[in-house]
């Protein structure tokens, strides 16, 4: 049995699109960040990065984790290629070529695509957007992120998807960390065949599944 420590309110959003897309059963044990509480170390406070329960899982103190037979797993995207690789049959790789692929796309999107979307998504959640500061910071990541989606858009403009002209992991990892940037107001515009592709990706019911599960959950 597989279990997944994390709350949807964080990156456990991925493995467990994942996994409703794949309708494999799993345990769901909700872990919330520490800092989202006020008193984390608190005798009553709810299972968290910082209880020592959870330490014992990954002593880092971050979620999602995933634990399965004696495999603990504690990157998101780790644990999403695994799920897909050892159960995911067409969302997963066919062939040593579509491994790399999915390799290529997962790692394209933490580390080309991710840190400039947290970016802008921080700087609105923080009631920033609007400030001069803010405009300036979210100007330098969109910025930052055109030569990527660029590259995406051209992709994305002869195929249907990120690998073989299917949906598999690699589209899911990607669109989850893109999902960041789509609260800027024109950037995806800039890029149709990206917009139209992360919609496409977003419309699927494991997606809108995960969804309405992280809209129930208190923010």
């Amino acid at each position: 049995m597989m279990t997944l420590y994390g709350v949807f309110r964080s990156r456990a959003s991925r493995p467990i699109w994942l996994l409703y897309e794949l309708d494999l059963a799993f345990t769901h044990v909700p872990v919330i960040q520490a800092y989202r509480l006020p008193k984390a170390n608190a005798p009553d406070a709810p299972l968290n990065t910082a209880s020592p329960e959870f330490l014992k899982v990954n002593p880092l103190g971050q979620v999602p984790a995933f634990v399965e037979g004696d495999l603990t797993l504690t990157e998101s995207l780790a644990i999403t290629n695994h799920i897909a690789r050892s159960h995911g049959g067409a969302l997963g790789p066919r062939t040593p070529a579509e491994y790399a692929l999915i390799d290529q796309w997962t790692l394209f999107a933490v580390t080309s695509v991710e840190p400039s979307a947290v970016e802008i998504m921080y700087i609105q959640r923080d009631g920033n957007e609007g400030t001069p500061e803010g405009e300036a910071a979210i100007g330098i990541a969109a910025e930052k992120l055109r030569r990527p989606l660029r590259r995406l858009e051209a992709h994305l403009a002869r195929h249907s998807h990120l690998v073989a002209d299917r949906f598999t992991v690699a589209d899911l990892n990607l669109a989850e960390c893109l999902r960041y940037a789509q609260g800027h107001p024109t950037l995806l515009g800039e890029f149709p065949a990206v917009k139209k592709w992360l919609e496409a990706c977003q419309s699927r019911p494991a997606f809108k599944k995960m969804w309405a599960a992280r809209m129930a959950e208190p923010a």
